[in-house]
């Protein structure tokens, strides 16, 4: 193979496409390895409580979600495969790092860097997509992105689990991180192509340069704009209840089914990992089809077919995290994350239509600051804590409780964007013009 080849095979969009979707997988890999060594770490020589565990999530998440809309300014202006290639250096070192733990306060301040990298990676990676591949691919190009997650998730609890069963809960971050190392550099090789170079109608504007002078004054006018729309902010309120409970589910899991079932830790790890991939991909793509089929009649599809699957999944959250049936738990816990999952792509397809073409991106920034912020950068804490003065069996109680919370803020929200549909047609009606 001539230089000539080679340049051209690294630079091709599906090369660009595995590249980095090897990376969003081992980017939660990395962020839930921690949950397949939760009871190592309890019983280790670090003297760690349910709070301080709780924390070690908390303290990525709000590190990661504060430092995500600097990342994405950056990604405006930067290099964008250079950026990414040091975020995932950065979270890869992070979790390398972590093995090396001597306190509380290390391993904390250790999490919290997976976060920094993570901000970089994950504001930047799907704009870099969208100049490799033209608009009418994007749809099937971010299905193959970020159907990573479930699986890198997965992997980060059977990974974790079965290394910390042979070599201890030190190795488990060490096997988790280097593969990063690997990653960040071959992003090196990426090229940058010129921004809105695939968009096709108006390649000129979407290249222009940012005017600094007064893009911080329309951003917040903008923000302004965004929490006065009804219909989105509720829409963004439920989705924060969703992922308080799917983000405090995901965490304390493994250590629930260990702790409070009684199930062996590589074999509750490699379970609720199955679990999680099988009903992540099933409920990722039945629920986007769905979606897509109920929204040729109705505007608000996709927000009632969000609410009606989260409060379906809500009883059987409950069941599970109730019943002593090992059977039943496993028939209860498919059904609920099957309803679960099947939120992801309509709620995000409810949350780009509900705002005007030209405040998409900012709605998008918005509501991942709020939905981590109120949701799973608090849940694992709060579990944790609740855990400390009660139990974890009855401090998972409250994720339930979050769901139903977020199935009925979605209704409110569908019936809002009802009505505000309604309030338009009128407004814009002949019949309703002044005489």
């Amino acid at each position: 193979m001539d230089k000539q080849q080679q340049k051209s095979w690294i630079s091709s969009p599906n090369w660009v496409l595995a590249v980095l979707a090897f990376i969003n997988l081992f980017s939660y890999l990395d962020r839930y390895v921690v949950s397949g060594v939760l009871e190592s770490l309890k019983h280790s020589d670090l003297g760690l409580s349910d709070t301080n565990l709780g924390l070690l999530m908390s303290g990525f998440l709000v590190v990661y979600t504060l430092l995500a809309p600097v990342f994405g300014a950056l990604g405006d202006r930067r290099s964008r495969p250079r950026l990414i290639a040091v975020g995932v250096a950065c979270w890869s070192f992070a979790t390398a790092l972590s093995g090396f733990a001597v306190n509380f306060l290390t391993l904390f301040a250790a999490r919290a860097a997976v976060g920094v990298g993570e901000a970089a990676y994950v504001t930047i990676a799907p704009s870099l997509l969208s100049d490799y591949f033209p608009v009418r691919l994007r749809g099937r190009v971010m299905a193959i992105f970020f159907c990573a997650i479930p699986v890198g998730s997965a992997l980060g609890y059977v990974v974790g689990g079965l290394v910390d069963k042979s070599y201890g809960w030190r190795a488990a971050f060490f096997v988790a991180g280097v593969p990063g190392l690997v990653l960040a550099l071959l992003c090196l090789f990426l090229r940058d192509p010129p921004r809105g170079s695939q968009d096709g109608d108006a390649p000129e504007a979407a290249a222009q340069p940012i005017k600094t002078s007064s893009m911080s004054r329309d951003t917040w006018l903008t923000y302004g704009r965004l929490l006065r729309n009804k219909p989105y902010a509720l829409t963004v309120y439920g989705y924060a209840a969703y992922t308080f409970a799917v983000g405090g589910l995901a965490y304390w899991m493994p250590a629930f089914l260990e702790r409070v079932r009684g199930i062996p830790r590589s074999e509750a790890t490699v379970s609720f990992g199955t679990i999680v991939v099988v009903t992540g991909f099933v409920g990722t793509f039945v629920g986007g089809w769905m979606g897509d089929y109920f929204a040729r009649n109705s505007r608000q599809a996709y927000l009632w077919l969000s609410a009606v699957a989260t409060l379906i999944a809500a009883p059987f959250v409950w069941m599970a995290l109730t019943t002593t049936s090992h059977s039943m738990y496993q028939v209860y816990m498919v059904t609920a994350q099957l309803c679960l999952f099947l939120s992801t792509g309509p709620i995000n397809a409810a949350i780009v239509n509900l705002v005007v073409a030209g405040e998409r991106a900012t709605a998008i920034a918005l509501s991942v600051f709020a939905i981590h912020l109120l949701g799973d950068a608090l849940s694992p804490f709060l579990v944790g804590a609740l855990s400390d003065f009660f139990s974890l069996a009855q401090a998972v109680r409250i994720l339930p409780v979050a769901v139903l919370v977020g199935g009925f803020v979605w209704i409110w929200a569908a019936r809002a964007q009802g009505a505000a549909g309604a309030d338009f047609l009128k407004r814009t009606s002949p019949d309703s013009a002044p005489a």
